[in-house]
């Protein structure tokens, strides 16, 4: 390879949906623009999200809906680069979307159709993407850096870290961004799972086991945030979108309450129904609200038998707090074999919320779930990644 080859403007480490945002911005702008990763094919968690339809944003998407030790960090890269800009590049590529949940925008047909869009404006762009290439050395020169690569020894001006977090390792994600960071003196704050099915302790996990793949309604509510959406019972634990937007603001040892009736007012209704039909039964009303293996067994983990005109007020004052206060203490979650993110990463306060530089060494960008920002369930995090790869491709 001549050595003039090897040279580029700016090299991205990380072939995501951050990296390749990053790259066709910088791209445009007529900077020499190469892209490398250590996968077979780009883009693999994109292809692999929203059940393989692609979440690529949520139009409801602010900075409320991340998660930061420097909540304020996210706020200039969101503002600059909207839900509105990604849905018109791609709807000037002719991806067909829907809406699903409110603001939850999808592909129709398939997730390729976005990694696609991301492919083709990096060719137009004219960066470069190198798959299957391993990095084995990053160093600092007087003028930028020199990588050695399993494809040749590879030199730049700005580099930029886009290699994603610790979740799902089979997709080939590795701990290689927050390595580069600590050699480069940056904090890292500590890693856990985001986004992720909690698992249960044995006794409870036996006893709701019969209701694997059920999905009930809820409101979850863990350290002072809650989410009504659905729980789904597995055969390891629970999960659904409720538990996975909870398990971020979970740590070991916390409870999560889960409200299984959050439309009901639960103690009015068992009130009225006591004294309008006495010989009716919890079970019979739970039937009415809930999917019926989950009302029958919930039922039975009570022991709620008897006709409601045999309950004594307390009793059903009782009875209504376990239904809107289902308290379950998780053993922990499935970690990051399933997580869809990772939490914590490269502390925000050493990096440039205009440019995402580390302010110490301006031609050095972090970007994507490398850093600590991480979105809420919907749509969010791709909302990130989308906006902090403009902002450092439009900077290096």
């Amino acid at each position: 390879m001549a050595a003039s080859s090897s040279h580029y403007d700016v090299i991205i480490i990380g072939a995501g949906a951050a990296g390749l945002m990053c790259a066709a911005t910088a791209g445009y702008r007529g900077r020499k623009v190469l892209v490398v990763d250590h996968a077979n094919k780009p883009g693999k968690k994109i292809l692999m999200s929203g059940g393989g339809r692609c979440n690529f944003t949520n139009l409801n998407s602010t900075p409320a809906n991340f998660l930061s030790d420097n909540p304020h960090y996210c706020i200039s890269a969101l503002k600059r680069y909207t839900p509105q800009d990604f849905l018109e590049l791609v709807d000037r590529h002719g991806v067909e979307h829907e809406e699903k949940a409110p603001g939850q925008l999808f592909c129709k047909s398939s997730a390729k159709d976005i990694l696609n869009v991301l492919l083709t404006e990096c060719e137009w762009a004219g960066a470069e993407i190198r798959m299957s290439t391993s990095i084995t050395q990053v160093q600092s020169s007087t003028t930028g850096y020199n990588l050695k690569t399993s494809s040749g020894a590879l030199s730049c001006e700005s580099l930029v870290v886009a290699c994603g977090g610790l979740s799902i390792p089979t997709m080939g994600a590795t701990g290689f961004g927050y390595e580069l960071a600590k050699q480069f003196g940056l904090n890292v704050l500590p890693t856990r799972a985001g986004l992720v099915p909690f698992t249960l302790h044995p006794e409870l996990k036996q006893q709701l086991s019969p209701l694997s793949g059920v999905s009930c309604p809820v409101e979850a509510h863990c350290n002072n945030q809650h989410f009504r959406e659905p729980m789904l019972v597995t055969h390891r634990g629970l999960s659904g979108p409720s538990m996975l937007q909870v398990s971020s603001y979970w740590h070991p040892g916390d409870e999560v309450h889960i409200n299984l009736l959050p439309r009901q007012q639960i103690q009015d209704d068992l009130f009225s129904l006591r004294k309008n039909k006495p010989q009716s039964t919890i079970a019979q009303y739970l039937n009415q609200h809930l999917p019926k293996r989950f009302a029958q067994a919930f039922n039975e983990l009570q022991g709620w038998n008897r006709p409601l005109q045999e309950y004594r007020n307390a009793e059903l004052e009782q009875t209504a707090n376990t239904l809107e206060n289902w308290t379950v203490k998780p053993a922990g979650t499935e970690g990051y074999r399933t997580a869809e993110v990772t939490l914590g990463g490269v502390d925000t306060r050493q990096l440039s919320s205009k440019t995402m530089a580390v302010l110490e060494q301006p031609t050095l960008y972090f970007i994507g779930e490398v850093v600590d920002v991480t979105g809420h369930l919907g749509g969010h995090n791709f909302q990130w990644a989308w906006a902090s790869g403009v902002a450092a491709g439009k900077a290096v």
